[in-house]
């Protein structure tokens, strides 16, 4: 009878709780222009609600007629289920805070959009680690044995798992020192080119100009040289296209042609101007560079596709000649002619 109080009791406390907080603090979120408490009101409303009840349920069963051991197990299995709300509680507030300091991010701010992802990793591992912790304690564990023991087992996992604790590793810095970011055209080592779709925490994934999703371990990006086309100020890239023209050329005239090749290109900027450099003078004719911007590097390859056709057609329709490599071989004496003269 007295236990069968307490539950109800209990019950009833867990409804009273529930209104109070209905009419006062969520009423004040209500009236508020942020919505980061109502966040954190919803997720700790039901979390109240069910550890009133479950302390109350506790409560009834240590009125109740049964022997001390089986009480043990029953207190601890309902200390564990009050550790797993409120350790879901917590992960739901943690990572509503952080998006909250992400967004109102200033240039200075530790938690940024790009640095949200090691914070959010970390606070899993605080709210895991305090439910263990806590779960530890409802049981009534000790926890200097276990201690020393994930001691030993942390060496042994770290041997055994260098690979990913490196790539993991390798994320959080990548995340937080920012070489790139998601969305931006990246080269790895001169060789893979591509767009980044998303940055993990074990890999980066590249979009190549061939529409395949290529996953690079962090470790590898780490160790790499990494050319970002999208760095900088802005987001425009400078194309270089060379082509040679024949030795007696006109040079004004080749600077005229290449630059008239640029009008009408679509994604070249106006500012910078399209400029052509006389490189060198070459083996085979003289080396010039015609240098334009693009506002978009997906679509550099072609730009350059375009500038070549009209190059290639610009150059013939005003007579300017492209040389290729050639090689003229002077014979002193014919095989066999010293002979012939003996």
């Amino acid at each position: 009878m007295r236990a069968g109080t307490i539950v109800v009791g209990s019950i009833a406390a867990a409804a009273i709780v529930e209104l109070i907080l209905r009419l006062t603090v969520v009423a004040l979120a209500r009236r508020t222009k942020t919505d980061l408490d109502d966040i954190v009101i919803a997720a700790i409303r039901r979390p109240v609600f069910l550890t009133v009840i479950l302390f109350g349920l506790e409560w009834a069963a240590a009125e109740l007629p049964i022997p001390r051991r089986m009480l043990h197990y029953v207190d601890g299995l309902l200390e564990t289920l009050i550790v797993l709300i409120w350790a879901g509680a917590a992960f739901r507030v943690a990572i509503a805070l952080l998006e909250a300091l992400s967004r109102r991010a200033g240039e200075n701010s530790v938690v940024q959009p790009r640095t949200l992802p090691v914070f959010e990793m970390v606070a899993k591992i605080a709210v895991v680690g305090g439910a263990a912790y806590f779960t530890f304690l409802a049981w009534r564990i000790d926890l200097t044995a276990w201690l020393a023991s994930a001691g030993i087992i942390g060496i042994a996992i770290g041997f055994a798992a260098k690979d990913t604790l490196a790539n993991l590793f390798s994320g959080i810095f990548i995340v937080a020192d920012a070489p790139y970011k998601v969305g931006d055209f990246i080269v790895l080592d001169a060789d893979l080119r591509g767009q980044v779709t998303k940055i993990g925490m074990r890999s980066t994934r590249i979009l190549t100009r061939d529409d395949v999703e290529i996953t690079v371990p962090n470790a590898v990006i780490g160790n790499s040289k990494i050319v970002n086309e999208t760095g900088g100020p802005n987001t425009k890239q400078r194309v270089r296209v060379a082509v040679d023209a024949a030795y007696g050329s006109d040079i004004d005239l080749v600077r005229k042609v290449m630059l008239g090749c640029v009008d009408g290109v679509g994604h070249v900027t106006a500012e910078p101007k399209p400029q052509v450099r006389f490189r060198e003078f070459g083996g085979s004719g003289l080396r010039f560079e015609l240098l334009v911007w693009i506002d978009d590097p997906a679509i550099r390859g072609t730009v350059i596709d375009i500038l070549n056709c009209r190059i290639y057609k610009a150059f013939g329709a005003a007579g300017i000649e492209i040389p290729y490599s050639k090689h003229d071989v002077y014979i002193k004496q014919m095989p066999g002619a010293a002979h012939d003269e003996a």
